[in-house]
């Protein structure tokens, strides 16, 4: 689904993964024991950021990658239905291989 949203600078916006239904246990959690996930696929990515001489410094994530950032990282935004989150790229810790 194509997003109506196009990210400025260094921001990203991510599509949080579903969090987990059940433990590696088998047992079924409930809404209201869920973590909020840390987990997401990005959905589009900004030009980058202008560094103080005036270069573009490119984005290290890409469209597609799967990656983990902070709990509380980002800005919720809905578009289409969906949910998103709005960060920096510096919010992400990793991306998943």
């Amino acid at each position: 689904m194509a997003i109506n949203l196009k990210p400025l600078a260094d921001r990203v916006i991510v599509r949080p993964l579903e969090a987990e239904e059940k433990t590696a246990g088998g047992l079924y959690i409930p809404d209201s024991a869920k973590e909020k996930p840390m987990q997401g696929e990005i959905v589009a990515v900004g030009p980058g950021k202008t560094a103080d001489d005036g270069k573009q410094v490119a984005m290290e994530v890409k469209v597609g990658d799967k990656v983990l950032y902070g709990k509380y990282s980002g800005t919720e935004v809905a578009s289409g239905g969906e949910d998103f989150l709005i960060m920096r790229e510096n919010d992400i810790f990793a991306i998943i291989d």
